[in-house]
């Protein structure tokens, strides 16, 4: 049964998630600009890539991130498992896409915390893409608004640089334009990994200690009812 997660509050959910990038802005930054670097390198790109999707969760988590954790090998010993995950996902959202490409933005949505999911609670494929599903019921529109707004103050200051430094097509100036545009946007990269932080703090470690409490109330309140019992037993005796 599908039950329907806490709504998350746009602004407050912006608020938080560029807080937490800029509260963590240079180990996000070194950690991408070192993903990047060696993106290249057969095999070890594997297993940095696995370990950039559970950047979100350390930061959740309110832990320092080491930029360097990318390159522990653990994050290798699942690539098989990654890769299968990685296929469902961009299958389904592909064949979504098909359907007039709504259904494959909801997929999209709906999956969004698959990978994280895979790392940080190490789930197979299926049981990380049915979390990830469940998680987001409800709140797949939230999640398009706050990542739609994002994309859109990029999109803005990529239009603005590349106006100004385009004016008479001056070649150089394009370049120098281009080159502004890439390294900004690798600058806003630390607020990205802020904001899918706080949603999945909110969505997914919030609930995860909702339900602890829930277990240990009705664990307090059975051994009320057992000492009670007990009471009543010697009363009657």
């Amino acid at each position: 049964m599908i039950t329907i997660m806490k709504k998350l509050d746009i602004v407050a959910t912006l608020k938080e998630g560029i807080a937490l990038g800029i509260a963590n802005y240079l180990s996000v930054l070194f950690t991408v600009v070192l993903y990047i670097l060696t993106i290249w390198i057969p095999y070890l790109n594997v297993g940095t890539t696995i370990a950039l999707s559970l950047l979100p969760a350390e930061m959740a988590k309110g832990k320092v991130v080491n930029p360097l954790y990318i390159f522990d090998g653990k994050y290798r010993r699942n690539m098989g498992e990654f890769f299968i995950l990685m296929g469902l996902l961009y299958l389904g959202v592909i064949i979504g896409f098909l359907f007039l490409i709504v259904p494959g933005c909801v997929i999209a949505l709906a999956w969004t915390f698959a990978a994280i999911l895979f790392v940080d609670k190490d789930m197979n494929a299926l049981e990380a893409l049915r979390e990830s599903n469940r998680l987001t019921y409800g709140n797949k529109g939230r999640i398009f608004v706050i990542s739609l707004l994002l994309s859109i103050c990029i999109e803005l200051v990529s239009v603005i640089i590349g106006g100004i430094f385009g004016i008479g097509n001056v070649e150089w100036l394009e370049v120098i334009g281009s080159i502004l545009v890439i390294l900004i946007s690798l600058s806003i990269m630390p607020l990205s990994f802020g904001l899918n932080a706080v949603m999945y703090k909110k969505l997914v470690l919030e609930e995860a200690s909702d339900e602890k409490t829930e277990e240990v109330v009705e664990v307090e309140e059975q051994q009320v009812e057992e000492v009670e019992e007990q009471k009543v037993e010697e009363v009657v005796e």
